[in-house]
């Protein structure tokens, strides 16, 4: 038994010796491609992302294009090593290609929503920073990667969304910032101007409201108790609710110091005598 496992050995190793002998041009030969392939594709990789950086494309798409070029030139060069040792890769060809159809099915999800992040980072139609709402969620940009755009809203919770979401939906981009709606209301008899004055002055001076688009304050309606008064303003989205709780306590409290009466609901009833 031991014989024959030696004398197997002996076999193999005369084959590879054999092998060297007659074809160790070719494998040093493969060998040497190989290694010159893996430096030349670095190389050309790391300039192409250069030039790309040097005409502010993207980084995300920057990266997918250079590695990308780096991956092709490899295979290329593997392709042209193996064609030196003899090896015949159209074998290798089909099976590439019945596997890259099996994955290309099994990964149809994530190719889409790799190919809609290319899309959004070639067309830009929102840029890091960005505030956007989108299929019912709304934060402002925080990462844009190739398969989904994480966003970050006023409660400071990341919200991450597949790319193929975004891609083809109505859009909405409000830029750093996020409306916010507020009002209050003041009794009949009381000086609307005084109000509307109070609660102007207060969002000039707040250092969390934007400057442009400008606020809006005015009348909004009628009630049965009081005059409502809107105000609206631009803040900073990931800042939106401290900034809100305070300019509502603010507006509270100043509406009250001027002497603008805030009334409660109430109701009159005349009673009236038949005698």
């Amino acid at each position: 038994m031991i014989q024959q496992e030696i004398a197997q050995v002996e076999r193999y190793y005369t084959v590879i010796k054999d092998y060297l002998v007659n074809y160790s041009m070719q494998v040093a030969a493969a060998i040497l491609i190989l290694i010159i392939g893996l430096w030349v594709s670095k190389k050309i990789s790391k300039t192409v992302e250069r030039l790309l950086l040097k005409h502010n494309i993207d980084i995300a798409l920057t990266n997918f294009i250079a590695n990308v070029v780096k991956v092709l030139l490899i295979v290329m060069f593997v392709v042209i090593a193996l064609g030196k040792l003899g090896i015949s890769i159209t074998p290798f060809v089909a099976a590439i290609g019945a596997a890259s159809l099996g994955a290309g099915l099994a990964l149809q999800g994530m190719l889409s929503n790799y190919g809609s992040g290319l899309a959004i980072i070639a067309t830009r139609p929102f840029v890091v920073g960005d505030t956007i709402s989108v299929k019912g969620e709304s934060g402002q940009v925080k990462m844009i990667e190739l398969g989904h755009t994480i966003l970050i809203n006023e409660e400071n919770v990341e919200i991450t969304i597949p790319n193929k979401h975004i891609v083809g939906e109505v859009l909405h981009n409000s830029f750093n910032n996020s409306l916010v709606k507020g009002e209050i209301g003041i009794a009949y008899s009381a000086d609307s101007d005084r109000a509307i004055n109070v609660i102007k002055n207060i969002l000039a001076s707040h250092d969390k409201v934007a400057s442009e688009p400008h606020a809006k304050i005015g009348i909004e309606r009628f009630d049965d108790s009081a005059v409502i008064i809107s105000y609206r303003y631009w803040a900073p989205t990931t800042e939106l609710i401290d900034t809100k709780l305070d300019i509502n306590q603010q507006i509270y409290a100043q509406i009250k110091a001027a002497d603008v009466e805030i009334p409660f609901p109430q109701r009159v009833v005349t009673l009236k005598n038949e005698d």
